[in-house]
Formats: C-alpha cells, sequence, structure tokens
C-alpha cells in the first residue's frame, strides 16, 4: 500500500483551510451530509439518462453513527460512490470538485441542484480528526476502495471489501484540548443539533440510531434504555411546498420550530420568486418586541439556505435596520458562495433578493393597515418607533419609503392616525401639519401652547417617542404640508380676536419685557406678549430648529453637547397676572424679580424641565404668601 503526497499547493491550502476558513468547527457535518446529499442526487441524474438505471428515492439515505469508545464518528450514504480515479482526483487533489465538474457535465433540472462546488468541503473533517477514513463503492462496479489520510502529510489507497454501492466516511475524533471539547461530536443530543441545524431540508432522509428510555417488561418502575433508528432531519421544507396546501397552523408551527419568538407572528409572507435570482423566503412580522431588540446583543438578518442547506443563521444585508424585527428565511441556488459557504462571494444576486423583500414587506405591512387595522396597530405599538428610527437615519434617505407607516396619536381621534388621515381632513385654511411633544399624550393635552390651535380647530398629532421630533424634521413635510411645532415661535395662525390689543399691549409694555429679558438673562432669548395664550398665564416657546423636546432627549445622551433651545418667554396679556406685572414694574422692581422668576419656573415645570435652584423656587413662592 503506497501512501501518496499531496499537491504541494494543496497540502498548504489544507493546513490553511483547517486552521482558518470554516469559522465554526461544527460545519464540517453540514459539509459532508451535503456531499452525500449531492452522491445520491447523482445517482438520479444518471437514471434520467440511463433506461437500466430506476431511482427510487425511498432506498436512498444518509446515516451518522456515533462510536464513543473507539471516538468514531461514520457517516454513511447510498449515493453513487467513487472510483479509485474520482478518490485520486477528487481527495487527492484539494479544490478540485467532482460535483461541481458533474454540475457542469449535466443539465440540472427538477428542483434538484448538486450543492458542493469547490471540493473542499469534504477536508472540514480534519478540523474535528485526526484520521479520515473513506470507504467506497461505486455505481456498476465490484470493487470497492478505501481511501485514508492523517491530514497534510498524504493518504493512502487500496482496495477493500464493501457489499453495497455508497460511500462511509469514518472520522477518529481528536482528544480534548484546553481549547477544544471534540467529546461533543460523539454526543448523540449534539450531532441531532447540528443536523437539525445545518442540514434538516436536505431531500433524503438523514438517519441516526436514537436513544430512548421505556418501561421494562413486567415493572413499571423500572425503566430501560433502547437504541430506534429515526429519520432526523424534515427533508421537504415548507417553502417549496404549494402555499394553496399550506394552513395558518403550519407557517406558526414553522415560526415555533425555528424559535423565532415565543410569541404568535402577527402575519406571515411567502414568497417564490423564479425570475433573475431565484429564492424561497418565508417572512414573519411578530406580534411582540424581543426582550433584546435594543441591546447591543440583537442581531437582526434572516437565516440564508442554499439549496435548502444553511449558509448563515443570520444574514444582516437582507433586512434594512428599519425591518430588523422580521424574522424568517431565504432559500436560493443561485448564491455566489466562498470557498467556505459561510459567507457570500459576490453580493449582487443578494441585494436584488434583499430588494424585492423589502418592497414585499413594505407592501404587506400597507395591506395590514388598510385590512387589519387593530392587528397593524398592535404592530405599530411594538414596532413604530423603529420605523420612526429608519426615517431620521441615513440623513432621511428612506422616508418616502416608511412615511405612509407612520402613525401618531391623534388630539381629536383619540387614536392613533396615519399622516395621510390627519392631511385628508385639514381643512383648506390650514397651513401646516401641527404637532406637540411630550412625556405622555395626558401632559401633552394640557400645555398652555395647544390652546390657539385647539381653538382654531385644527388637529394636534401627539409625540411621546423620542425620535418622534428628530423623525419629522427630517421628514420635513408629508404631500407638501410642512410640520409645525404648537410651541414654535411663528404657528402661521392669525388670531383676529384681540389682534390689535395684543400689538398694542406690545409696543406699550416694551419696557417691562425687556426688564424682565434682562432679569432672566442668558436663560431666555426674549419675553413676548403671547398671541397663542387664552386661559394660561405663561408659557414657553422656542425659537429655531432645536425645540425644548429635543433639547430634553440631546441632554439625556452620553457625552452630550450643551445643546440649548433658543426660549422665549411668553406672557398671556389678558391675564390677571399681568396687571401685578405692570403694577410691579411701576411700584416695586423687586417684586417684579420675584415675579419673573416665578413665572420662567413655572414655564419650565409645564415643560417637564428641571428647574435650576427648587430651593430658591420654594422660597420665592414663600415670599408671595407672606
Amino acid at each position: 500500500m503506497e501512501k501518496k503526497q499531496f499537491q504541494a499547493e494543496s497540502k498548504r491550502l489544507l493546513e490553511m483551510m483547517i486552521n482558518s476558513i470554516y469559522s465554526q468547527k461544527e460545519i464540517f457535518l453540514r459539509e459532508l451530509i451535503s456531499n452525500a446529499s449531492d452522491a445520491i442526487d447523482k445517482i438520479y441524474y444518471k437514471a434520467l439518462t440511463d433506461d437500466t438505471l430506476v431511482f427510487e428515492k425511498d432506498s436512498y439515505y444518509i446515516k451518522v453513527s456515533a462510536d464513543k469508545e473507539n471516538r468514531a464518528l461514520t457517516i454513511t450514504d447510498t449515493g453513487i460512490g467513487m472510483t479509485k480515479d474520482e478518490l485520486e482526483n477528487n481527495l487527492g487533489i484539494i479544490a478540485k470538485s467532482g460535483s461541481l465538474a458533474f454540475k457542469n457535465e449535466n443539465e440540472l433540472k427538477d428542483g434538484h441542484d448538486i450543492i458542493g462546488q469547490f471540493g473542499v468541503g469534504f477536508y472540514s473533517a480534519f478540523m474535528v480528526a485526526d484520521v479520515v477514513t473513506v470507504i467506497t463503492k461505486p455505481l456498476d462496479s465490484d470493487t470497492a476502495y478505501k481511501w485514508e489520510s492523517t491530514g497534510a502529510d498524504g493518504y493512502t489507497i487500496e482496495s477493500y471489501e464493501k457489499e453495497t454501492v455508497g460511500t462511509e466516511i469514518t472520522l477518529k475524533i481528536k482528544e480534548n484540548s484546553e481549547d477544544e471539547n471534540y467529546d461533543e461530536y460523539l454526543e448523540e443530543y449534539r450531532l441531532k443539533s447540528i443536523i437539525k441545524k445545518y442540514s434538516d431540508f436536505i431531500r433524503y432522509p438523514i438517519k441516526m440510531d436514537v436513544t430512548g428510555r421505556r418501561p421494562k417488561e413486567g415493572d413499571e418502575n423500572e425503566f430501560e434504555e433502547y437504541q430506534e433508528e429515526q429519520i432526523i432531519n424534515s427533508m421537504v421544507p415548507i417553502w417549496r411546498k404549494n402555499k394553496n396546501e399550506l394552513t395558518s397552523g403550519d407557517y406558526e408551527n414553522f415560526y415555533q420550530e425555528k424559535h423565532y419568538g415565543f410569541d404568535k407572528p402577527l402575519k406571515h409572507i411567502h414568497i417564490s420568486v423564479d425570475g433573475a435570482v431565484r429564492y424561497n423566503a418565508i417572512l414573519y412580522i411578530p406580534e411582540k418586541m424581543p426582550f433584546d431588540y435594543y441591546s447591543k446583543e440583537f442581531e437582526k438578518g434572516l437565516e440564508l439556505y442554499s439549496s435548502g442547506v444553511l449558509i448563515m443563521e443570520k444574514c444582516p444585508d437582507l433586512l434594512p435596520d428599519y425591518f430588523s424585527f422580521v424574522k424568517g428565511m431565504v432559500d436560493s441556488e443561485d448564491l455566489s458562495l466562498n470557498i467556505s459557504r459561510e459567507i457570500l462571494q459576490h453580493d449582487k444576486q443578494l441585494k436584488l433578493i434583499a430588494k424585492n423583500i423589502n418592497k414585499k414587506i413594505k407592501s404587506e405591512l400597507q395591506s395590514l393597515l388598510k385590512d387589519e387595522r387593530e392587528k397593524y396597530e398592535e404592530f405599530y405599538k411594538a414596532f413604530g418607533r423603529q420605523l420612526k428610527f429608519g426615517v431620521y437615519s441615513d440623513f432621511g434617505a428612506n422616508k418616502d419609503v416608511l412615511q405612509d407607516l407612520l402613525m401618531f396619536y391623534s388630539s381629536k381621534e383619540k387614536k392613533l392616525i396615519t399622516l395621510d388621515e390627519y392631511v385628508s381632513r385639514m381643512p383648506e385654511d390650514q397651513k401646516y401639519i401641527y404637532y406637540a411633544s411630550g412625556e405622555t399624550n395626558e401632559r401633552i393635552e394640557k400645555l398652555p401652547q395647544t390652546e390657539l390651535v385647539s381653538e382654531k380647530g385644527y388637529e394636534i398629532l401627539y409625540f411621546t417617542d423620542e425620535v418622534d421630533e428628530f423623525a419629522i424634521r427630517m421628514l420635513m413635510a408629508y404631500k407638501e404640508k410642512e410640520f409645525k411645532s404648537v410651541s414654535s415661535g411663528d404657528l402661521g395662525i392669525e388670531a383676529e380676536e384681540n389682534q390689535d390689543e395684543n400689538d398694542s399691549a406690545a409696543d406699550e409694555n416694551k419696557e417691562i419685557f425687556d426688564y424682565m429679558k434682562n432679569t432672566l438673562s442668558g436663560k431666555v432669548k426674549d419675553v413676548r406678549v403671547s398671541k397663542r395664550l387664552k386661559s394660561h398665564p405663561v408659557c414657553l416657546s422656542t425659537d429655531g430648529e432645536v425645540t425644548i423636546e429635543m433639547e430634553k432627549i440631546l441632554k439625556a445622551m452620553p457625552n452630550s453637547q450643551n445643546v440649548q433651545a433658543e426660549k422665549i418667554l411668553e406672557i398671556n396679556p389678558n391675564h390677571e397676572v399681568f396687571s401685578a406685572l405692570k403694577a410691579a414694574f411701576e411700584n416695586d422692581k423687586d417684586k417684579l424679580n420675584l415675579y419673573t422668576n416665578l413665572l420662567y419656573n413655572q414655564a419650565l415645570l409645564i415643560e417637564g424641565l428641571p428647574i435650576q435652584d427648587p430651593v430658591e423656587f420654594t422660597n420665592d413662592i414663600c415670599k408671595v404668601m407672606v
């Protein structure tokens, strides 16, 4: 028996591959099972052109067996087997793929596809094995062969006795080291887990002898273990089944089986595309937000399969961030994979799939909004914030995609409404889409700044998420209607009543307002007569781009800059407080200082802003009471 050396290039490639190509050692089982599936497929394609060969699918299988005592793991298939020349060419020359050559020589159809393309998957076995032994008998041959290797130092080939056609690969599993537990690849539960994870949808049965427990005959209190051959994989994936044959229960079961979430999905989306890029996908819109959704630990992405074999558990490139809540999988035969089949070599196909998926998700959400409003509102309460982050992020690049999916609480309807619903019922004389920001709807409803807008009969949108104003600033307008905060210095509303009186009050009392402005130097930009207040004595409004709510949010951020809104203290000239201000200005400047500080702090409290000196504030109140 002659020992042969790998080619020099192959030897270096093998050493590199064992140490660096694959990110996880468990991948070896996926690779060997995929090769076994290819070997069975080759018989199928041969039967298409050979009338003497009948392919009966039920006769073909893959079996995984573990022998703990001898540290041996065996993968057996009933596939086409290999001749001596094929052993030399396919296993003796690394990166020469017999499957790829077969694929190029044959026209593949009927939904079958050869998985292997690079001829390196087999050698992943050396990540976990000291010795790899291949015993194979090719179809239409009476001679079997044994190929054996301990790795980069070479291999041997010799004739061997084997009764049945097919291939048996035995791995002598390595001993444990300080860094690696190789015992796990001999454990039944671990092998089942890896098979289900990566190879659940291989089209042929993957069998294992599974240990069970049962009561001993004649004694129900005593139990005994027994071995039973079971099929581990599902074989036919749900996405390849006819949609008309599937029920909502089938999709929900798949959601649970894949551990996409502990909830029930609000909606499923089943996509089958046979175009420039062929792919199948099943997507889910969850009912509830995952507990870690806004944490660093959360990973977005869909499961990515190639011909039914799991390539990536989380493929982030398939989903934009604003749809990162979507769960599910994509399976395509057209992906260009890298040598390890773990990542994509070219992303052109993936970008096309992602673009189509993105459109489909938006379309389904719009349908949900239109036809199942309660379900959409349930979804929006869980993930609406993410859509708003999507509008804000990337400098508003996605605002046109998302604006029709946004909802906000309405002052009139007392429920969530869309921007389209708001604009569709705007009075002709209304120039802007008005909004008010605050911590809760209840607090916003009591804001003094809403008085004039509400009196005009205009609807106000309530913003209670920290991202709301930032998103709206990025959106700028909806259907040519600009957004306007009720705290804006200019509301764009002509207050006909008392307009002349207000203008007159501003002119006549300019000295008072200038004095109050000096008293609050550094705290407010200006003190003015209010055109918006009706029953309240005072409020804060803002000039510039930064609103008071935005200031609060920015200041709460880590390493925040000292961002300040340009605050305007507005005084209601028709409130009795204004009479007290005028009297104090004429007779007692100290009292005017006291009143000014009290009104300013009162306005801060209304806005939910902290008072700079609470002790001074309480002392000022006491002075008024004495």
